[in-house]
């Protein structure tokens, strides 16, 4: 008798897993059927239709969301909202460690790494860690000796569009920083805040001549 229901609890206890296995495998083959649109060009899966018709718009370049404003336009409404920002000021994302604001939630989140010391991305080849993965990927050239932006003045060549944005001020003479003590200007921010210390008297001190000393 103790036999018999051991082995009908045993039983139920099977047949109770065996349920749950096979829940666990529809949710399972519900959740991949989800994935049912695909796009014709690339082979990305998509949720939804709606989603496949905003991701198709990558291959044929349409931006059907227009700015009022000036003139650009978006693949996406989130794109264009985003993009109006601009010219209403908007920056609704603040940083709760020196409030300072942002048009984004990603852009906050790059900008708190500048408080958390975080540094994410490292380089494979030198150990060099950096915040943000454009500043990895514009320091492995470095190592590659990729050197993709030329000048075409002069036809020097530079690491990054940063970099020679920096040196086409040479040629163009564009000096966007001023001072907003006097009327002088500078093609580098680094170099303003190197002239603002004669107005604040902040110049570093000059090395000690150890010689008057003795």
């Amino acid at each position: 008798m103790e036999e018999s229901e051991e082995r009908e609890e045993l039983s139920e206890v099977e047949e109770e897993h065996h349920v749950k296995r096979s829940k666990t495998k529809n949710i399972f083959v519900k959740k991949r059927a989800k994935k049912s649109f695909t796009c014709t060009q690339c082979g990305k899966s998509l949720t939804t239709k709606p989603g496949l018709e905003r991701h198709m718009r990558i291959h044929t370049g349409e931006k059907p969301f227009t700015c009022d404003q000036c003139g650009n336009s978006f693949t996406t409404k989130q794109s264009l909202k985003f993009h109006m920002r601009i010219h209403t000021g908007e920056k609704p994302f603040t940083c709760d460690q020196c409030s300072k604001t942002f048009l984004c939630a990603s852009d906050l989140k790059k900008h708190l790494r500048v408080h958390t010391k975080e540094k994410p991305y490292s380089c494979s080849v030198c150990g060099k860690s950096f915040s943000l993965r454009q500043s990895l990927h514009e320091h492995e050239k470095i190592h590659t000796g990729v050197r993709e932006y030329m000048c075409f003045e002069c036809e020097k060549t530079f690491i990054s569009a940063n970099c020679l944005k920096l040196h086409q001020r040479i040629h163009t003479g564009e000096k966007p920083y001023k001072c907003p003590h006097c009327d002088q200007r500078f093609s580098r921010s680094s170099s303003l805040k190197t002239h603002e210390r004669i107005h604040s008297n902040s110049r570093p001190s000059p090395p000690v001549n150890r010689t008057m000393l003795n």
